[in-house]
């Protein structure tokens, strides 16, 4: 399924940046290393890389500087990022900033390959669906393309979606008008179960509303349901 898929490694540890190299292309994928913002940046303007995994302490910019950055460029690659063990509030920050998800150090070679994997397959599927069908989403004049993965506002302006916005925009417009647990969206749009006190949904659905053009405080396209979840309201059109 992710033969062929280039993954870039974002590490100044060259300890890490060799060994999950070695490790990643033992499973079959292609890899490349960085040990800085810099040289991420050449390796993104030189190759086509399918997902970025991005180390958030490093010296100069770290990773949420050079996350918040990419999502600032219109640049939608899939992030995964490695956080401190116990920083909760980087990660909830990474989250904020557009990362797609996270694994604390230490961490097992294994749980980051299967990680990778379901970020991958999130990525794809969606796009390799739409290419059979041509599908795509209208909701309150708003413009949901799921093979292209872009979204246009009512006035036709295009709106740049990080992979896990794109996600969960999807997985509210497959099921509008419809209460969505936060486990339920973590199994629709991410593709794993929810863990204790895990607040990704909240943080994604916030940046989903921002770009929505939501007013915080009283948000009507997605609605939080007390003790529910959450709610996509308006009326939605398939083509």
């Amino acid at each position: 399924m992710d033969n062929g898929a280039h993954i870039l490694v974002v590490d100044d540890d060259r300890e890490i940046r060799d060994l999950l190299a070695r490790f990643l292309a033992r499973h079959g994928l292609r890899v490349s290393v960085a040990k800085d913002g810099a040289d991420m940046e050449r390796a993104l303007g030189e190759r086509a890389i399918d997902l970025v995994v991005l180390d958030l302490m490093m010296p100069g910019e770290d990773g949420l500087s050079l996350t918040r950055r990419l999502r600032a460029n219109g640049n939608g690659v899939p992030i995964v990022m490695l956080t401190a063990m116990g920083e909760d509030s980087d990660r909830i920050v990474g989250l904020e900033m557009g990362a797609d998800d996270y694994l604390p150090k230490p961490f097992n070679p294994r749980e980051l390959l299967a990680r990778i994997k379901a970020v991958l397959r999130r990525a794809r599927e969606p796009a390799q669906q739409a290419r059979g069908g041509g599908e795509g989403y209208r909701f309150a004049g708003w413009a949901l393309d799921v093979a292209t993965r872009d979204l246009t506002d009512p006035a036709g302006v295009l709106v740049a979606l990080s992979a896990g916005e794109f996600d969960l925009l999807l997985a509210f417009v497959e099921h509008p008008r419809r209460v969505l647990s936060r486990d339920q969206l973590l199994d629709l749009a991410r593709g794993r179960m929810a863990v204790p006190f895990d607040r990704s949904v909240d943080i994604q659905v916030s940046r989903l509303r921002r770009k929505l053009g939501e007013d915080p405080k009283d948000p009507q396209l997605i609605k939080t349901v007390r003790g529910g979840g959450y709610l996509f309201t308006p009326e939605v059109e398939r083509r």
